[in-house]
């Protein structure tokens, strides 16, 4: 027999509630368009509903034995809505509202250090150069103890406790008792929090004499500006070829995708479409200004691949300008419009779907309000093989398109790259995963860091890294010792077998203890990385387009100078 639930007896009432909230904010004079929208989206569902839905909140809220807060019950009664829509539409309370945007906003405010608390002590791992920190004095190696005279070091304070104490607004002041190398007593610095810049770029680096290589995590307000001050920089290197890594990027801004894009294509090229649910179509073509059509391309992209990661992908798949390696993508092909409440608070809401240039949804199927299984279908990915062979892939002939080239392309459930390139498990082994599952890989590379702080805050190139490496012959046995002492016995074939793979891990981890951070992270990862040598085999092979590598080098110039402006005021 079934029995209702607490939510399913309150969700009337919560709607009403609901919809009252929304029918009083479009009461409201309208300041912007968002409370506009509120307003005419709410007016709408009221008329619909017969207003049956205000009478019922109207009698609960002057006729229930209990009084009742219209605004509590709103935070239940619009998630539940959210719920029963699309995987995508989400309601974001006000307390989470900075959280959910700092990242793609690409700043926050804070003191600028990059910092573990593994080991229950608060190890400053890196400074951000001509950040509050460093002009505090703060170096790579601190130990910061306390925060405004609490205790943060040998407590077990949970990590997001700590930031909160060393985040707060710019202009605010932070007294940090510090634990330095050399000095008994403790070291005091006051420093005055700033703008802290969230770089999408994590890594832009040459892997050989025509090769750039470039891994963007997210796509962030900043992402167009930093992909072209990095793009800038290889060329003046000698870039002629480029690695753009998108694997793990879930999206973000989608306009940013359409100005990376339009830096790859030709004038007059389709980028993406949307179509709203009236069937209006909005169509983004390039304009022909882009400074990397020389470029010969290679886009990377795996199951957590998503959203605008796919608009780029998808353009350049479609237009046939470069070549997609990796795993199948996500599959999000839908437009979330983020319309604000006066209180702070927000609703992201799927608005319309996008199309790739050739017309294909790459919309994973879902059904409304069915989260749970949409979330799975990762699982079940891995589950039919289709990390390690793509001919457990299949696509129904309906989903067939065609690129101006003749090549076949598929909609439906993401991005089927070009070239397949299955998850590696090479060198996992017993001995590998107990390493790093247990996390004495990444505690011995702190431990390192710690020994080696005068050297390694020294380093300033990748050329540099790669000799303090070369000089080091006792890295990996002394890793081996270290992880015997943890408990882990080593296996000779074990070992040799996970050796290439560990010891890239060491020199990954160690070299973001450096200024250098993620860059040398992927750096010393590229190397056993079978995604990245199959993109370098295919680009090696790829004809480059004659231009006027000038005219390319003078728009970024131009745009990484404007970037650098609006960086400076920002600061």
């Amino acid at each position: 027999m079934y029995k209702n639930s607490k939510h399913t007896i309150l969700f009337p009432l919560l709607l009403a509630a609901g919809i009252v909230l929304g029918v009083f904010l479009g009461q409201l004079v309208g300041r912007n368009r968002a409370e506009s929208q509120i307003r005419n989206i709410v007016n709408r569902s009221t008329l619909q509903l017969n207003n049956k839905i205000m009478q019922t909140c109207m009698l609960v809220e002057h006729q229930f034995v209990d009084s009742i807060s219209i605004d509590s019950l709103s935070e239940l009664v619009i998630p539940l809505m959210m719920k029963e829509l699309d995987p995508h539409s989400v309601y974001i309370p006000a307390r989470e509202m900075q959280q959910v945007n700092e990242p793609l906003e690409g700043e926050f405010d804070g003191i600028g250090v990059v910092f573990n608390a593994a080991t229950d002590t608060v190890i400053v791992l890196n400074v951000i150069p001509n950040g509050p920190s460093a002009k505090a004095g703060i170096v790579a190696g601190d130990r910061i103890i306390e925060v405004n005279d609490t205790l943060v070091a040998g407590v077990k304070m949970p990590q997001d406790a700590i930031v909160k104490r060393l985040r707060g607004r710019r202009g605010t002041e932070v007294k940090l008792s510090l634990k330095r190398h050399g000095i008994d007593e403790l070291v005091d610095v006051k420093v005055v929090r700033d703008a802290i810049p969230i770089n999408s770029v994590e890594s832009a680096f040459m892997v050989n004499d025509d090769t750039g290589f470039i891994r963007l995590s997210q796509f962030a307000r900043t992402s167009y500006e930093e992909i072209m001050r990095a793009m800038f920089s290889l060329r003046q290197q000698g870039m002629k070829r480029l690695i753009f890594d998108l694997r793990g990027n879930a999206g973000g801004f989608m306009d940013q995708a359409i100005l990376i894009a339009n830096e790859f294509l030709p004038a007059g090229q389709l980028i993406v479409y949307t179509e709203d649910r009236n069937g209006k179509q909005t169509k983004q073509f390039t304009d022909g200004k882009g400074g990397s059509t020389d470029i010969a391309i290679v886009v990377l992209i795996d199951e957590d691949s998503a959203s605008s990661s796919e608009i780029l992908a998808g353009a350049v798949q479609d237009n046939d300008r470069g070549t997609i390696v990796g795993r199948r993508s996500f599959g999000k092909g839908l437009v979330q419009s983020q319309i604000p409440y006066n209180d702070g608070s927000a609703l992201r809401l799927t608005v319309a779907r996008y199309y790739t240039p050739t017309g294909r949804s790459i919309q994973k199927p879902y059904k409304n309000g069915d989260g749970q299984d949409y979330n799975m279908d990762i699982v079940r990915r891995y589950q039919n093989n289709e990390f390690f062979s793509a001919d457990s892939i299949h696509f129904a002939d309906s989903l067939r398109f065609t690129t101006p080239k003749g090549k076949t392309v598929y909609g439906g459930g993401g991005i089927m790259p070009d070239v397949f390139v299955p998850l590696d498990t090479t060198h996992v082994t017993k001995y590998y995963v107990e390493v790093s599952g247990r996390n004495i890989l990444y505690r011995y590379t702190i431990e390192y860091a710690d020994k080696h702080r005068e050297a390694l805050n020294k380093i300033t190139t990748l050329a540099e890294l790669d000799s303090l490496f070369a000089a080091d012959k006792t890295l990996f046995a002394d890793f081996v010792n270290y992880a015997s002492k943890q408990g882990v016995r080593p296996n000779p074939k074990e070992v040799a077998k996970s050796r290439e793979v560990i010891e890239a891990q060491l020199k990954a981890y160690i070299g973001r203890n450096t200024v250098l951070e993620d860059n040398a992270f992927y750096y010393n990862i590229f190397p056993i990385d079978n995604v990245v040598h199959k993109a370098l085999e295919i680009i090696s092979a790829e004809p480059l387009v004659t231009t006027d590598v000038q005219t390319a080098e003078g728009a970024y110039e131009v745009a990484a100078a404007a970037a650098d402006v609006k960086s400076a005021e920002q600061q």
